[in-house]
């Protein structure tokens, strides 16, 4: 693709290049601001806990509900932002987002704050893919790799910085209230990024407008069958029994329906999702990997926060600073990932897979023959050599997914493209999760064993995303040119 200002579509015109990054930055701050809150709730809840007299099923619906409304959102807000324009889904997500952080943060009961968070996760999944959708539309070529890799550098930072500031609110507004600072934290921040936003996002784009009608029917096949998918994966510890797990292939069935659904829709009209993304190999290779990927690399923060402060009793604040090798790593080897991803492609990506599973083993090495009373500092440089293959993993596999989707879907691709992450995600921290618990309970509770062996397991899910990585780049250069 050309760089050229004469390939700029229509709908950017009048954007220089101060303007463009400007609209990055606002998308970026908005970005991490809500994918922080997936993770930064974590360290709060025992302060939740004592402040409204949550029960563990209340606790789970605070952490969980945010991520599942999160998902839930995330594709009919990118198809709204593709047709009704950037600005106006931008700003509507973040004053949503902003309004109910403050509500979460006043909660008097259990009830009133899941309320808050799931409509806080739902405001999170609107703004999501407009940051990506901006980037599709305003940048092109090596400026857009860049672009991508400051989003993939928000996106391991948020992720893996969480736990640090929750423990620094905490630290800092007292173990009553500071729970609640995690919360208000955002009001400041969400009042700038509206303004800023409605100032420099672009605006509604131009079109035929019959065929910009928003497919309600889609949108409830996809709710319903992402909901039946979510749901017993992230009540796994609350919904006791295997019955839970017969909703996941009802929302197969569900998703089945909204494919066949999409296709009839699609003949005439602009579908929520157009299928036919998945027929680019880019895409379709390149959402795999970031499902399997995001199931492997989310659920390494939930059992090494569990092992620090449960296992051997640190503080949230310590137990964040032990991730912050992960998030320098992952920091600085986004923004070169986004850089040399145009000149190197997805073998760039396999490289940085292959960086996060020897970090990884090597973690588990260093804890061989414990329990340990130094485990921040002896995961800090494996732990800084996962996040440094990280780094080469996020941004440059989303600059490449998304590198063929056209402009007037770039809302709805990325926004498939992150619903794949949150049930990756989802799946991931269920998953490894359950073995976590199953291998305390057969060690007599032995955290260091479970980290471990539960730790491996992580890592054998990132190299089924190295797997998936390797068959892109042998199928790339099979096709003839």
């Amino acid at each position: 693709m050309s760089t050229d200002r004469s390939s700029t579509p229509t709908e950017t015109l009048g954007y220089d290049d101060r303007r463009r990054w400007q609209a990055l930055g606002v998308g970026l701050v908005a970005a991490f601001m809500t994918l922080l809150d997936v993770s930064i709730v974590n360290v709060a809840v025992p302060s939740i806990d004592r402040a409204v007299h949550a029960t563990p099923s209340d606790l789970q619906w605070v952490l969980s509900g945010y991520a599942l409304t999160f998902g839930l959102a995330l594709v009919p807000a990118g198809r709204f932002g593709d047709a009704r324009g950037r600005r106006n889904a931008f700003v509507l997500g973040v004053a949503l987002f902003t309004v109910t952080s403050a509500l979460a943060g006043l909660a008097r009961s259990p009830e009133w704050l899941i309320a808050a968070r799931l409509v806080q996760g739902a405001a999170a999944g609107v703004v999501n893919p407009q940051v990506s959708g901006v980037i599709q539309q305003l940048f092109r070529g090596a400026e857009r790799g860049r672009a991508f890799g400051l989003l993939g550098a928000t996106i391991g930072i948020s992720t893996a910085v969480g736990p640090l500031l929750g423990g620094l609110l905490i630290q800092l507004g007292g173990a009553e209230h500071g729970w609640r600072w995690v919360f208000f934290v955002n009001i400041p921040v969400g009042i700038v990024a509206v303004l800023l936003g409605w100032r420099l996002m672009p605006g509604r784009p131009t079109g035929a407008p019959g065929r910009h009608r928003l497919d309600p029917v889609g949108v409830l096949l996809l709710g319903v069958g992402v909901t039946l998918v979510l749901l017993p994966l992230v009540q796994r510890q609350q919904w006791h029994g295997p019955q839970k797990w017969a909703l996941i292939p009802a929302g197969l069935a569900f998703l089945a329906g909204f494919a066949t659904w999409e296709r009839w829709y699609g003949r005439t009209r602009q579908p929520l999702f157009d299928l036919r993304l998945f027929g680019l190999r880019s895409y379709a290779l390149g959402s795999l990997i970031g499902l399997i990927y995001f199931a492997g690399f989310t659920a390494i923060f939930f059992i090494f926060t569990l092992y620090l402060q449960i296992g051997l009793g640190y503080s949230a604040l310590i137990a964040g600073l032990a991730i912050t090798p992960f998030a320098l790593g992952a920091a600085g080897a986004s923004a070169l990932g986004g850089r040399v991803v145009t000149r190197y492609g997805r073998p760039l990506v396999a490289i940085g897979l292959l960086g996060v599973v020897v970090g990884l083993v090597a973690t588990d090495l260093v804890l061989t023959g414990g329990p340990h009373h130094d485990v921040p500092l002896r995961t800090a440089l494996p732990l800084l050599v996962a996040g440094l293959g990280s780094g080469l993993v996020i941004a440059p596999n989303q600059t490449l997914t998304l590198s063929e989707v056209p402009v007037q879907m770039a809302g709805s691709g990325a926004g498939m493209l992150q619903t794949g992450q949150r049930i990756g995600s989802a799946a991931g921290i269920a998953g490894v999760g359950a073995l976590f618990f199953s291998t305390l309970a057969e060690n007599r509770g032995d955290w260091a064993v479970a980290f471990r062996h539960s730790l491996l397991l992580a890592a054998g899910i990132v190299v089924l995303a190295l797997v998936a990585a390797v068959v892109d780049i042998v199928a790339g250069r099979r096709r003839p040119a």
